[in-house]
Order: structure tokens, then sequence, then C-alpha cells
């Protein structure tokens, strides 16, 4: 690889300084990629969960609604009277910046009958009350299909900026300061050497005057 930046101390502080962030940055990455995994596989198992809950609430509701069809006729008329579904509201909580949905359905302790009771049966109630159920159940595996799915993704987009860092970032640091260590340590040696022929040169030349003003003397 590469490296044009100049070997200066300037240069290896400030890559040593990239370096150390970067792997500060790949820690927290790791760590909140776990947090994220964790918090999706409790959410998966609460799926599989509900999941079971809803395949029974939905077989028990159209069982029923097949008995009240049986009993009343076609409910399409009676059904026609049940208003439209306001109640359903969206909220979010952040799970490590991921915004996770909050679904809930603002209803009241009791289901309320919209249809007349003296042209119905307990068939028909028995029936409603399911499909409430089912109604509930949907909107609570929505919330957490949609939180799982916001968390997978969120945790493909972690693994990948964890190993760009691992990968790629943290070893490029690495080999620049390998490289500007060793053109420093290589300047210093050749310094080193500089100042000690200079000395001996400088020594040579003071031993030199020495005899010369030696012999001066003698003369």
């Amino acid at each position: 690889m590469a490296v044009t930046t100049v070997a200066t101390k300037g240069n290896l502080i400030n890559t040593k300084k990239s370096l150390a962030l970067a792997k500060t940055g790949y820690d927290l990455m790791d760590k909140k990629r776990n947090i994220l995994v964790r918090e999706m596989m409790l959410l998966i198992d609460h799926a599989n969960k509900i999941q079971d809950k809803i395949d029974n609430a939905y077989s028990e509701a159209y069982i029923s609604l097949q008995t009240a069809n049986i009993t009343l006729g076609f409910c399409a008329e009676i059904a026609g009277t049940v208003p439209i579904d306001n109640s359903l509201s969206l909220n979010y909580r952040s799970v490590m910046g991921v915004e996770i949905p909050i679904v809930s359905i603002d209803e009241q302790s009791h289901p309320q009958l919209n249809y007349g009771m003296y042209s119905t049966n307990s068939a028909l109630d028995a029936a409603y009350l399911k499909f409430a159920l089912v109604k509930q159940l949907t909107a609570e595996l929505a919330e957490v299909e949609n939180s799982v799915y916001r968390l997978a993704d969120a945790v493909k987009k972690t693994q990948r900026r964890a190993n760009a860092l691992k990968n790629i970032m943290i070893p490029r640091f690495e080999e620049t300061v390998k490289i500007i260590s060793d053109a420093l340590d290589e300047k210093d040696r050749e310094e080193f050497s500089r100042m000690k022929v200079i000395k001996k040169q400088k020594q040579h030349k003071e031993k030199l005057e020495k005899e010369i003003a030696f012999e001066k003397q003698q003369a």
C-alpha cells in the first residue's frame, strides 16, 4: 500500500490519534451490534409466540364467524354497521439510535357492540370478540415484525461499518504508523552516524591543532 504521508513526528502523532480513534470506533460499533442483535433476538422470540397466538385466534374467529353465518345468514349487512376503526396509534422508542415503533390500540376495557341485539345472537357476539382479539394481536405482531426489520437493517449497517474499521481503516493506520516510525528511526540513525563522524572529525582537527602548536613551541 503506497503511503504518501510525510514522515514527520507531527504526522506520526496525528496518525496514532487516528488509529486510537478508529479502534475506539470499532469497539463502540461492536458493542452497538451486540446490543442490537440481543434486542432483535428477544423480539424474534416474542414474534414467534405472538404468531402462535394469532394463528389460533384467527382459526377460532373464523369458526365463530362460520357459526354466525349459519345461524343468522350472511352477516355482511350487520358488518356494515361497525364504524371505521381509528383507535390505532403509533409512537417510537430508540434503541441505540434505531427508531422502534410502538403500536397501540386505544380501546375501552370492554368492546362496544355496534349492532342491534334483537336481530343477532351469541354466535355473532363470540365472532365479534374473537376478531377484536385478532385485531389486538395483529397490531402487536406488526409492531414486533417492523421492529425486527429495522433492527436487522441497523445490524447490517453497523456490521458493515465495523468491518470497514477492522479490515481497512485500522490496518491502514497501523501500516502508516509503522512506515513513519521506521522512516524516523532511519533518520535518527543517520543523524547519529553523521554526528559521530562530525565529532570524530572535530576531535581529529583539535588533535592536529595541538600537535602543530606543540611543534611551534619546540622550534
